[in-house]
């Protein structure tokens, strides 16, 4: 996908935090799936997972009627089911897509709407939602590069060739 010229198409911050994101994890293999540091944490495949969860977890919550899924003990469940980091970055792969062609298919008035009040970005543009995108991304990319240095590999830096 190239990125478009609109303004208000948020699709390029989501195309840069896939690329940051694919980066530095590229180091992690297959064979990486099931490493959790400690039995209570995810393993690197349902990171992976999780990450592409919950980007369409937000498409998904901005475009019901009923809002956001706030059924986290389910959406728990579903990830204990991932066991391959190959699965799961398809998942991944097919997350970013399904954002991209959500924030491209949307004009500026329908992105400028406030979020119905609630407890996820009640209130807000929701455009908004991209930043708790990218952040969340960004904020698992970095547990991930942590789990690559446990397993003694050294990650790329997201940002570089």
């Amino acid at each position: 996908m190239s990125p478009q010229t609109n303004p208000y198409d948020f699709s390029n911050q989501l195309l840069a935090s896939k690329d940051f994101f694919e980066r530095s994890t590229r180091v992690l293999e297959e064979a990486d799936s099931g490493f959790r540091p400690n039995a209570d944490m995810m393993t690197a495949a349902q990171q992976v997972a999780h990450v592409a969860q919950t980007l369409n977890w937000f498409v998904e919550g901005v475009s019901r009627p009923e809002g956001f899924d706030l059924d986290f003990a389910q959406h728990a469940a579903e990830l204990e089911k991932v066991t391959s980091l190959t699965a799961a970055r398809a998942a991944l792969t097919a997350a970013y897509d399904n954002a991209i062609r959500f924030f491209r298919s949307k004009t500026a008035q329908e992105l400028a709407k406030p979020l119905p009040d609630g407890p996820i970005m009640g209130g807000q543009p929701m455009s908004d939602i991209v930043w708790g995108m990218v952040e969340h991304t960004a904020h698992h990319r970095g547990a991930l590069t942590v789990y690559s240095r446990l397993l003694g590999k050294i990650p790329p830096m997201p940002y570089g060739g």
